[in-house]
């Protein structure tokens, strides 16, 4: 049983499928390239015996005449060429009048049949003079050329022939030779074809024995490539691009593990505090009521983290769908300034708006408020009194450009790669810090409206953020990362 399993393994295997492959076609070429030479040497040893025939047709000319009291040979006897070349004309010969009566013939030419005076008849009177057929004696072939011959104004019949045992013996020992060969150069493809499988698939291998090696603490795991650039060299590729991702991405939701377990545990333990201090400390109606208070600020601090984090996981998994309909951003952007005009004026800082008088894009409209609030909630917090934020619009024939530029503290350069991160909060003095998602809503809300972000920003020198969005309608991807540019000026 362990054996049979063995070999089903085996020959459902990538590396055997190769293999069978390249040995079957190989297989096949062999054979066919065997076919073409056999026919090709067939073909030329074919033509050459004709050609042959042909000759010796010509030479019986030279040699052979029909006088009164028959037919004779006229050649010197002792010249040896001579003597040769009439002998061999003379193997396979035969004479008939025309009236098919045999004149003269040799000893093969009858062992493999006369033709009959009918026969006869009818090729001389076709006037056919190159009738080419094959005849066999014992099994040797033999090739005959005859037809309408002319000695002194009379019409005889003439037949002359030539073996063909030296030919087919060819064929035959290319046949037995190649077939001979066939199996060994099969066996020896077999084996190259394995290992050539073999080393073609060592990548993939490689790639499947990495794969078994990696767990969530060696994501960062990397195969080398081979340098061919080859399909293999792209996989490995691909694998590793893979892998970073994966990397980043595990890496992100352990952070996001930590912040979360962060934010959630300072509320908790404040709220656990104040219910305690009520439980064993409060002695009056006002402690109990401070301690209750105190409570539900917490309380009311948790559930904003819970929805807003609820409502960013949303988003980045594809739950949250933009109702994007055209909206006038000029129109949108004066009622957003309008509204923080308030705690702008208690802040002590100065907040305008300068808009075109129309500028229509297609994108959803509370999303879009959304980025704005949260990019001037910002500006407003981080910039001292008598401080200015202002808010510029401008449009061409291809995008939007929305800056909100603020004369605030600024932000050191270090932290402006990560200021997009979810809980990421820049070091300050304020007590009142964010949650540190406002600015991980406006990345994808950007990124969700096929938009760019860039953040220029110096310490002590204000900040600005600009976001370009396309006017066109352009097919949201909230799952995947915003493009985002983070600069010092």
């Amino acid at each position: 049983m362990r054996f049979t399993g063995g070999v089903l393994r085996i020959t459902r295997s990538l590396r055997f499928r190769l293999a069978l492959s390249y040995v079957f076609f190989f297989t096949i070429a062999l054979i066919l390239i065997g076919g073409f030479v056999r026919y090709s040497l067939e073909h030329i040893m074919a033509n050459q015996a004709e050609d042959a025939v042909d000759e010796e047709w010509g030479a019986v000319k030279g040699y052979l005449t029909v006088e009164k009291y028959g037919p004779d040979w006229f050649y010197d006897a002792y010249d040896p060429d001579e003597s040769f070349i009439v002998s061999r004309l003379q193997r396979v010969f035969f004479l008939a009048d025309s009236e098919g009566k045999p004149l003269l013939r040799s000893e093969i030419y009858k062992s493999i049949g006369f033709e009959s005076p009918e026969e006869i008849k009818a090729v001389l009177k076709s006037g056919n003079t190159r009738v080419l057929r094959i005849r066999y004696d014992h099994g040797t072939p033999y090739l005959i050329r005859s037809g309408r011959w002319v000695d002194n104004q009379r019409v005889f019949y003439l037949a002359i022939g030539r073996s063909l045992a030296e030919d087919h013996h060819v064929f035959s020992r290319f046949e037995r030779d190649y077939l001979l060969l066939l199996p060994g150069v099969i066996a020896v493809c077999c084996l190259l074809g394995w290992f050539m499988a073999g080393r073609s698939l060592d990548p993939l291998n490689s790639v499947s024995r990495t794969a078994q090696r990696i767990t969530s603490s060696n994501l960062n795991t990397q195969i080398s490539t081979r340098g061919a650039g080859d399909e293999l060299d792209h996989l490995i590729e691909t694998f590793n691009g893979m892998m970073e991702r994966l990397n980043r991405s595990f890496e992100q939701i352990r952070q996001f593990s930590t912040d979360v377990s962060h934010e959630l545990r300072t509320p908790l333990t404040v709220i656990r505090g104040q219910l305690e201090v009520a439980l064993f400390t409060a002695t009056t109606q006002d402690q109990y009521r401070e301690a209750m208070e105190n409570a539900l600020e917490e309380v009311e601090r948790l559930s904003s983290i819970v929805r807003a984090l609820l409502l960013l996981s949303q988003s980045e998994t594809g739950q949250l769908v933009l109702q994007k309909s055209e909206i006038d951003l000029s129109e949108m952007v004066r009622d957003v300034v309008d509204q923080f005009q308030i705690p702008a004026e208690a802040q002590g800082v100065r907040l305008s708006a300068d808009t075109p008088e129309h500028c229509v894009i297609h994108g959803d409209r509370i999303q879009m408020e959304r980025l704005l609030s949260n990019l001037l909630s910002n500006a407003v917090k981080y910039t001292p009194a008598s401080g200015e934020v202002v808010v510029r619009l401008a449009a061409d024939h291809s995008q939007v450009t929305l800056d909100v530029e603020d004369t605030g503290v600024g932000i050191p350069v270090e932290h402006l790669p990560h200021i997009f991160e979810r809980f990421y909060r820049v070091p300050s003095a304020d007590p009142e810090k964010g949650l540190g998602l406002g600015l991980s809503f406006v990345a994808w809300i950007v990124k969700a409206h096929g938009g760019t972000i860039e953040v220029h920003s110096r310490v002590s020198g204000g900040t600005q953020f600009r976001v370009c969005l396309p006017t066109g309608e352009i097919e949201s991807s909230p799952a995947s990362p915003p493009a985002l540019a983070a600069r010092e000026q």
